[in-house]
């Protein structure tokens, strides 16, 4: 395993990373045992770098309960942010909670200390100095190693950047957002800038929540019972650009998965990839494809089906700014519209 460093921290990270949304029970995989040695198998293929959050059940308790005996060889991420309780204050990037959300990571995942603790998506209620004011006391404690942020626009990676300079606070380090085949967005703005800054990138998504892995096709039957793709099936500009991506990857001798995988890597700006195995035939199938390195040839190929810097629909998970879902932040009240 050839390791990199994560933006400018020092940390040398897996250029695979373990998601572990699916270790929940509510989600994924029920089986705790059988989670437990996924995660071995991952960390006995070279693996150091595992990735989970407090909203993903109970996911954390998962990773806890298998690191035993192993923690310190594992840069162990996890993010706090979503709702956590019907209580409104358990949730967001407050000081408040931010206090009570680590102590819970920290019990849940039976450690001292987080490598990397990540806002899971920007919080427009709460002032950023604030958040950052509070991460940083939780890193100068020791409970903290590193801080990041999830699903971030440019112009608020940008400002927490600048922020933390003018108020001497502890910086995001990372940034993880979507990124594959079909979603390459980031490629405009955000892969640049996180390299300005020296930031890490934690990309997810890497198989368009399962429209990559080739058993998605367009005019067949499609098992959609354990994937979210009801939404991606319905955008026929993803299907279609599926299809054309498996017979590349096909003249090329590989797998659908591995040629996915092996793209999201291959950008200079990506520091990891989220692997997010169900099963250990999953697992297993992605593992064999960790030496897959592509030639310039498909990658260029690549970029004729899905153009730099542009995104094939949207991840039914994709962040959605509170400008664009509320319509009072769209339209002004009807008696200011009309001509004076």
């Amino acid at each position: 395993m050839q390791y990199r460093t994560l933006g400018r921290t020092g940390i040398k990270v897996s250029p695979y990373a373990l998601g572990a949304l699916m270790f929940a029970t509510s989600i994924g995989n029920p089986d705790h045992d059988d989670s437990a040695r996924i995660i071995h198998r991952a960390l006995d293929a070279g693996i150091n770098f595992i990735d989970t959050a407090d909203s993903y059940g109970d996911s954390e308790e998962v990773v806890g309960k298998a690191l035993k005996g192993r923690r310190d060889s594992v840069v162990l991420a996890t993010k706090f942010g979503r709702p956590m309780g019907d209580d409104p204050n358990q949730q967001g990037t407050s000081r408040r909670w931010i206090m009570t959300a680590v102590e819970d990571s920290l019990r849940r995942l039976q450690t001292d200390y987080i490598d990397l603790y990540q806002i899971h998506r920007p919080d427009s209620t709460t002032d950023i100095e604030e958040t950052l004011s509070a991460l940083s006391d939780l890193i100068h404690s020791g409970k903290v190693r590193a801080i990041g942020s999830s699903a971030m626009p440019v112009s608020d990676i940008v400002e927490a950047q600048w922020l933390a300079e003018r108020r001497g606070l502890e910086r995001f380090r990372t940034e993880q957002p979507p990124y594959s085949l079909l979603n390459r967005g980031i490629e405009r703005e955000v892969l640049p800038i996180a390299q300005r800054y020296g930031m890490g990138t934690l990309v997810w998504g890497p198989l368009a929540q399962g429209m990559l892995t080739g058993r998605v096709r367009k005019g067949r039957q499609n098992d959609l019972r354990r994937t979210p793709l009801l939404k991606a099936l319905s955008d026929g500009r993803r299907l279609d650009a599926v299809e054309q991506l498996v017979p590349l990857a096909e003249e090329a001798g590989l797998p659908m998965t591995h040629l996915a995988m092996a793209f999201a890597i291959a950008h200079p700006g990506v520091t990891s990839a989220l692997l997010g195995p169900r099963t250990m035939e999953h697992l297993d199938d992605l593992l064999v494809g960790f030496d897959v390195t592509l030639t310039d040839e498909i990658l260029d190929r690549i970029d004729e089906i899905v153009p730099p810097g542009t995104d094939v629909g949207t991840l039914d998970q994709a962040y959605v700014p509170p400008a664009l879902q509320s319509p009072s932040q769209r339209r002004r009240p009807v008696s200011e519209r009309a001509a004076t």
